[in-house]
């Protein structure tokens, strides 16, 4: 598990969510740009839940490894969507974020988390 520290809060989540939210991050903060994140956490008595930050230039994340009584929080597709997020934001730049938000004229709408 790492803890996830930001703006003098911290989060609680899987390693590999952790890392591919710090490579998502640094792949906005080399683009110049931000996007919101929806994070699947361990809530202190271990039942899941969710939180919403904002990465991009001016993020100051630390990741922590740390020991915990709970089984590693593990979300494939979230991982794998953001590690698609980051190489998009490379190849592309800006665009690539802006490609993402939801079209709200549209009679459906979508959540777009990363």
């Amino acid at each position: 598990m790492d803890r996830l520290h930001y703006a003098g809060h911290s989060i609680l989540t899987g390693s590999a969510i952790a890392r591919a939210i710090l490579d998502c991050a640094q792949a906005l903060a080399e683009a110049d740009t931000s996007a919101t994140i929806d994070v699947p956490i361990l809530n202190e008595d271990g039942s899941l839940g969710r939180s919403e930050i904002l990465i991009g230039p001016a993020s100051q994340l630390i990741s922590d490894s740390e020991h915990s009584e709970f089984e590693e929080l593990v979300d494939e597709e979230f991982v794998a969507r953001l590690r698609d997020q980051a190489a998009r934001v490379r190849a592309h730049g800006a665009e690539a974020v802006v490609a993402d938000v939801p079209d709200t004229t549209a009679a459906e709408t979508h959540d777009y988390d990363y």
